[in-house]
């Protein structure tokens, strides 16, 4: 399948109270700030929206939420990957139900399962449900990669619309589109490679960094298919720092506490993510500065 989306996708964070329980006035006007920052997708509940930390009924709510106030303004994508097969199927189906436009399904983690395991997960996945699938390939965070031959298997099921690629290894990155081209589509998952990626025929990026400076992602998107490729590197490397700070500690720890900053009241990550460190948050609010971003309260 080919055509779900293209342009940006934000992985979007979930805010917090302090004493638990998602912030919906904050995550609302998180949405409204996406959209109107270009936004084409909203991704909820994805890894960086710390689903593993949250209870089946914040999740529903979350995405009753979210389906109810985007009211059609945006796709959405809801994540549902698990390390267990039946879980993922289970979830998948659930935000089937609840009105999401397609899926993203990050591969089992932990348990380090074959290449043949990879495309049975997926498979399991696909034949459950009828609206589109992105495959998501992090191994640094899940231990499991999924190989340029086992995406163009994956590639032929029916409801698999792409991959969302943050291997981080461009040699395989361009193996994988070169075996997929045609079958399924690319999406960067990775900021600090979204031109690159992008230049080879992804049709898309989802981004962390987007969270903060939603426009300007996007504009690495446009300029890049439009083949100003001048223009594209300029916005890019002007996005590097801020990218790179996105991942000073572990994600989302960072970008939450960048849209703090910012005034977005993202609030704190859930155990066993801990606050940001203070250098480093004052090393973002540097960033932030010589972005040209305005810090809230400062």
């Amino acid at each position: 399948m080919t055509g779900f989306f293209s342009g940006l996708a934000t992985a979007m964070i979930t805010p917090f109270y302090d004493d638990g329980g998602v912030n919906f006035e904050a995550f609302a006007k998180m949405i409204d700030r996406q959209i109107e920052g270009g936004c084409d997708v909203l991704v909820i509940a994805g890894t960086t929206g710390e689903p593993s930390t949250m209870t089946g009924e914040e999740l529903d709510e979350l995405m009753r939420f979210s389906v109810k106030y985007v009211n059609k303004r945006a796709k959405l994508v809801f994540g549902t990957g698990a390390n267990s097969t039946a879980k993922a199927v289970a979830a998948s189906v659930k935000a089937e139900q609840m009105g999401a436009d397609g899926l993203l399904v990050v591969t089992p983690y932990y348990n380090k399962c074959t290449q043949n395991g990879i495309y049975e997960y997926y498979k399991a996945v696909n034949d459950a449900v009828n609206i589109p699938i992105i495959c998501y390939n992090v191994p640094p965070r899940t231990g499991v990669n999924i190989l340029p031959a086992t995406m163009e298997r994956i590639a032929t099921l029916k409801n698999v619309a792409g991959i969302k690629e943050a291997c981080g290894n461009m040699e395989q990155i361009c193996e994988t589109m070169r075996r997929i081209r045609g079958k399924c589509d690319m999406y960067s998952g990775d900021d600090n490679l979204n031109l690159p990626i992008t230049a080879i025929g992804g049709s898309g990026i989802i981004s962390v960094a987007s969270n903060l400076v939603p426009a300007d992602v996007k504009k690495v998107y446009t300029l890049t298919k439009a083949g100003k490729l001048d223009e594209a590197n300029a916005v890019q490397d002007k996005l590097l720092p801020l990218i790179d700070a996105c991942f000073m500690e572990v994600n989302p720890i960072p970008a939450k506490a960048g849209a703090n900053l910012l005034g977005l009241n993202a609030g704190v990550p859930r155990a066993p993510l801990t606050e940001m460190e203070p250098a480093h948050i004052e090393k973002m609010k540097e960033i932030l500065k010589n972005y040209g971003l305005e810090i809230a309260n400062d």
